[in-house]
């Protein structure tokens, strides 16, 4: 089941978006004639990014059909239905670049080695990760899914310092890797609710009925209302950035 929905993730555009330019700012795109986003969503990013570096080629692939139904086209710019375990380029890319969805992958001690094989010599990967596993938001949501029975996934992004050895012994000649804080002010709780709603939860909402999800997210925004309090909140998230050349 694709639980994915463009409009419920573009509640907080400008919120998401933020994150995607900032893990621009750690790639150098003179000369960069191959780029892959791996996860692109909606796609509206990565057309903007390719418009924007005027780049030569731009390859889109994600895992949700619904997220890539209304692409916009491009010269030179492509969209493909494709999960990053699947995937296998054709040709090597000057950068892989991957903003919010390694975390929805598993293995990254696996997966990590085979994306930087998708990489030419002297090639950039630039990845952002959510790291917020442990906030109230997505804590809770994994409590009350075992009380319905659910399996919550593992969450799979590991520490800094094991993304850097695994750089290392990839071979990489340089890397960045560092966490960075993002501070959300909401008019009210309850608009936590519509953020995860819009990502988080949808590993729940693929495993319920329609009618037991709604239950489950009643619930979930009561108890979440119940922990935090109602009014005025500061929505703290968390993101992981990596930066290497190969």
């Amino acid at each position: 089941m694709d639980a994915w929905n463009p409009a419920q993730y573009d509640h907080f555009k400008a919120e998401r978006s933020q994150p995607f330019w900032d893990l621009t700012r750690l790639i150098e795109f003179t000369g960069a004639g191959r780029l892959l986003d791996v996860g692109c969503g909606t796609g509206e990013l990565t057309r903007e990014l390719h418009l924007r570096e005027q780049l030569p080629y731009t390859l889109g692939i994600d895992s949700s059909a619904k997220m890539l139904a209304n692409t916009a086209p491009a010269s030179h710019l492509e969209f493909r239905n494709i999960t990053a375990e699947k995937f296998s380029p054709d040709k090597p890319f000057d950068i892989v670049f991957s903003n919010a969805a390694l975390q929805w992958t598993d293995g990254h001690r696996h997966l990590f080695p085979k994306i930087l094989g998708w990489l030419r010599p002297g090639g950039q990967l630039a990845i952002q990760m959510p790291a917020n596993f442990e906030h109230t938001s997505h804590a809770l949501a994994n409590e009350l899914a075992q009380r319905y029975g659910l399996r919550p996934r593992p969450a799979p992004v590991l520490p800094m310092e094991d993304y850097a050895q695994l750089l290392v012994d990839c071979g990489v000649t340089e890397m960045n890797i560092f966490t960075k804080l993002y501070a959300h002010p909401m008019s009210s709780s309850s608009q936590v609710v519509e953020w995860v709603k819009g990502s988080y939860l949808t590993q729940f909402e693929k495993q319920m009925e329609p009618a037991r999800y709604s239950e489950f997210l009643r619930d979930y925004a009561g108890e979440f209302v119940d922990r935090v309090g109602d009014g005025a909140y500061l929505y703290t998230f968390k993101r992981l950035f990596l930066y290497a050349r190969v």
